[in-house]
């Protein structure tokens, strides 16, 4: 009984991770929607229009600090409920969908993530994304094709911050709120089977020890 309490203590904190993890997908989604109406994705105008958020438009620091705590903290939250999975053991084939769809998730967060690394066109930002896109174009066979595509060919310039606009904006943020209403409902559904299990074990116990002597009753309550 302990072992099953301990597995429902697991599954119920990895579900509330999950809301956790998609209320702050929707606060990112939303400020990010918000910030997308003054900036602009050009080589030099990228951070004078993050500036202008920041310093010009009304509640435009919070916005933008919103967006990215609540990046970071996704990102976060997706590898720490990832670990509260496997310390619950719950490699049963049900399981999967929850599984698959977790792992994506935090794939993808962390993609959201690298992604915004260019989009403030920052030095940091600039001379980390030219180190990564070597590393990318040294793999064999496709790394010079996935370098041309996410820069638009040639150097980082405008179109690289396009091209990393779009994947952020417009594919990575719609899988990762997909997946997290996904991901949310394969634990609920998931809590709730574990939960009849609880009841139905409980059940037999009591019916069990309705049918012992008084001695051995007595024996199992203590127990």
């Amino acid at each position: 009984m302990t072992s099953l309490q301990y597995s429902f203590i697991l599954r119920r904190s990895a579900t509330i991770l999950s809301v956790a993890i998609l209320t702050l997908a929707i606060i990112a989604a939303v400020s990010g929607i918000l910030i997308g109406f003054y900036y602009e994705p050009a080589a030099g105008n990228a951070y004078k229009s993050l500036a202008t958020i920041v310093e010009d438009v009304p509640q435009g620091t919070l916005i933008y600090g919103l967006h990215n705590w609540a990046g970071n903290g996704i990102i976060i939250v997706s590898l720490v409920q990832l670990v509260v999975m496997f310390l619950g053991r719950q490699f049963k084939r049900s399981w999967l969908t929850a599984w698959i769809s977790g792992i994506v998730l935090t794939l993808s967060t962390i993609g959201l993530g690298w992604t915004a690394m260019i989009l403030a066109w920052t030095q940091l930002g600039f001379w980390r994304l030219k180190v990564e896109l070597g590393t990318i174009a040294a793999i064999p066979l496709v790394g010079q094709t996935i370098k041309n595509i996410l820069t638009g060919g040639g150097g980082i310039n405008t179109s690289t911050i396009v091209h990393f606009y779009t994947i952020h904006g417009y594919i990575l943020s719609v899988v990762a709120i997909s997946l997290s209403v996904i991901h949310l409902v394969a634990l609920t559904i998931q809590e709730q089977e574990l939960k009849g299990l609880r009841l139905q074990k409980l059940k037999k116990l009591l019916t069990s020890m309705s049918t012992q002597d008084p001695q051995a009753k007595a024996e199992n309550v203590a127990s």
